[in-house]
């Protein structure tokens, strides 16, 4: 077994349960504006998103104009007059809030303290660093590197540039990339020359022609790794 000293780990839906998270900050938006059925327009919005995600990971849209875009999209398809850009704002401060874990995760972070561990995550300045810092894994990090912050976005060489300069690393031989996405972490890692490791807590069939170097179904499986 290979010896990492540098751990990258995604966020959302890796250490932070997104899902989770998401639907509260949904809720309390919704409730704000007093709309009823949250849950036809959150079915609505989770596909909406997905698409702009995957259009985010392409370089087809920016960070800035996929958060209003995601509700823009949302409001034309249910037909509701609302503003777009300060709907977002608001569900933005209510998602900053939100601390949800995966399991496991708080576990993690806390026996690999003695590994030199960073966050990678595509998203927006404000909402991730208030999440890290509002939850048990506050300072656990040496490096937080935020998409929005750097200007570039997983899979995208550039963000992997940052947390080698920021870290000072020159071997890429003692890093691991950790991440739930096949085509934003794990490609990333891969094209970058760094191991990867694909958590896959559903036991999905992987499909692609993206192979991690690990595969783990519980975030304690990655102690096995790097330990």
């Amino acid at each position: 077994m290979k010896s990492y000293d540098i751990i990258f780990f995604d966020l959302d839906d890796t250490l932070f349960d997104f899902r989770s998270a998401q639907q509260a900050a949904f809720s309390k938006v919704f409730e704000q504006y007093k709309l009823k059925d949250i849950e036809q327009y959150e079915k609505s919005y989770r596909s909406i998103s997905k698409v702009l995600w995957r259009d985010l990971e392409n370089g087809l849209i920016s960070l800035s104009k996929l958060g209003s875009e995601r509700f823009r999209r949302l409001f034309v398809e249910h037909e509701l007059e609302l503003d777009d850009v300060t709907f977002n704002q608001d569900y933005l401060r209510f998602l900053g809030e939100q601390t949800h874990l995966v399991q496991g995760a708080e576990k993690v972070i806390k026996e690999l303290s003695h590994k030199r561990l960073a966050a990678i995550t595509n998203g927006f300045t404000d909402v991730q660093s208030s999440r890290i810092n509002k939850s048990p894994l506050a300072g656990r990090f040496e490096q937080i590197i935020i998409s929005e912050a750097t200007g570039f976005q997983k899979p995208q060489a550039g963000i992997f540039d940052v947390a080698f300069e920021k870290m000072k690393i020159t071997n890429k031989a003692k890093v691991l990339m950790v991440g739930d996405s096949l085509t934003s972490d794990m490609q990333g890692g891969l094209n970058y020359g760094i191991d990867t490791c694909w958590f896959n807590p559903n036991a999905v069939e992987n499909l692609s022609s993206i192979k991690p170097t690990y595969e783990v179904n519980h975030l304690e499986g990655l102690l096995d790794i790097v330990k």
